[in-house]
């Protein structure tokens, strides 16, 4: 894990990371899916790491007012999001962050 915060840091300079408490959600669920113990329990070591190393935000009340005007907004233009990602993306946007994902096109819904 460390790694990986290095490898961001050095690509994107010192900037300040987090992740939103439902990608822990989404990480642990990954963590029970694994068939094999040997898998869950390197699963578990990464996700203990990462939150012992990165700082988790939770939904306010205003993350979540934000992603329910997303939502009613992509919505009318006939966009369905993820709740997950509804969710994540409103805490990166109430943060101020970019949101570093595999899954683009899950996000690139939402403008900002």
């Amino acid at each position: 894990m460390r790694q990986i915060l290095e490898q961001l840091q050095a690509i994107h300079g010192e900037v300040e990371m987090g992740l939103s408490v439902v990608t822990v959600v989404e990480l642990v669920h990954g963590i029970q899916r694994a068939k094999i113990q040997q898998s869950r329990l390197r699963r578990q070591a990464f996700v203990d790491e990462l939150i012992r190393d990165v700082l988790v935000y939770p939904v306010s009340l205003e993350t979540a007012r934000l992603a329910g005007q997303i939502e009613g907004e992509r919505a009318n233009h006939g966009i369905t999001i993820a709740f997950e990602d509804l969710l994540i993306t409103a805490t990166a946007l109430q943060l101020g962050f970019a949101v570093a994902t595999v899954n683009v096109r899950h996000f690139e819904v939402v403008p900002g």
